[in-house]
């Protein structure tokens, strides 16, 4: 749902760049519904006007590393209505939920949790506030967004923006070479088969749940937990309360550390518990 003048806004904003604007209405309470006061679950953002944007998306496709190892599983199946593939071309896919830039919708870690067609779509256009944690990531395969760095973003920036997205930026897409193995893969699996890439630290996940308005998590690893964990604390308390995670995230360095208004595509898939999402950041 729009706040008052929020159509009008973006309307125009589109009309100047020659777009066609079309705009479909999400019924239901937000994902956060429940865990906010009822002032807050009734507050819908307005966003500002954006001149650029940035495609937070990995290309899908069978060479993608996938968090549990190996690729991911995806086959696109050319159905072509001549050999020459001049008429009607239509292609059956077979693919992983959890696999390249996707959603992670509550079911995933929650048995009572919504599935993926359920989010409403107000949830899925957020404020996104970029964490950079690339330089403790170069040192440490197994850096952690900490309280901290938040603390630390918020001094610089502010208390994070209500219903927002925050997103860890750990340059860690730098390794996304599937031709690469140990020590430097995207995975990153060790001799003793443990994985390290970077994640949120539990803390962290636990002020933003539970201080701070916050809809969604994503991160440019394979995972909201960072590899080496065992019983994936984040995801359990994420998804546990209905919100979201996005994973494999790419092109954080490319958007500001706020300001910018995140737009995730989420695949509206009767029962899924995720899915590719095509990711945008206006700025």
């Amino acid at each position: 749902m729009c706040v008052d003048g929020c159509l009008q806004k973006v309307s125009e904003t589109l009309d100047r760049r020659g777009l066609l604007l079309g705009v479909s209405a999400a019924a239901g309470a937000a994902i956060m519904g429940s865990e906010l006061s009822a002032d807050e679950s009734q507050s819908r953002n307005s966003f500002p006007s954006f001149n650029k944007v940035v495609d937070l998306t990995h290309p899908y496709d069978s060479r993608f590393p996938h968090v549990r190892g190996g690729a991911a599983v995806v086959e696109v199946k050319a159905n072509k209505s001549t050999a020459k593939g001049d008429k009607w071309n239509v292609n059956t896919w077979t693919i992983d939920e959890h696999a390249g830039t996707h959603i992670d919708a509550p079911i995933h870690k929650n048995a009572k949790g919504i599935t993926v067609e359920k989010i409403p779509a107000e949830d899925l256009v957020l404020p996104l506030a970029v964490i950079d944690i690339r330089d403790k990531a170069r040192k440490d395969h197994d850096a952690l967004v900490t309280v901290d760095d938040l603390v630390a973003w918020e001094k610089q920036h502010g208390i994070l923006p209500k219903r927002c997205c925050v997103a860890m930026n750990s340059g860690w897409e730098a390794r996304l070479n599937p031709a690469k193995s140990f020590p430097n893969g995207f995975i990153n699996v060790d001799r003793g088969g443990v994985k390290h890439f970077p994640g949120f630290d539990i803390r962290a996940a636990e002020m933003l749940f539970h201080e701070r308005s916050v809809v969604a998590l994503a991160t440019d690893t394979p995972s909201l937990d960072h590899g080496a964990t065992q019983d994936f604390p984040v995801h359990v308390l994420w998804l546990g309360g209905n919100r979201y995670g996005l994973e494999n995230v790419a092109s954080l360095s490319n958007v500001p550390p706020k300001g910018a208004t995140l737009v995730a595509g989420a695949p509206k898939v009767t029962g899924a518990s995720g899915g590719p999402t095509r990711i945008l950041a206006l700025t």
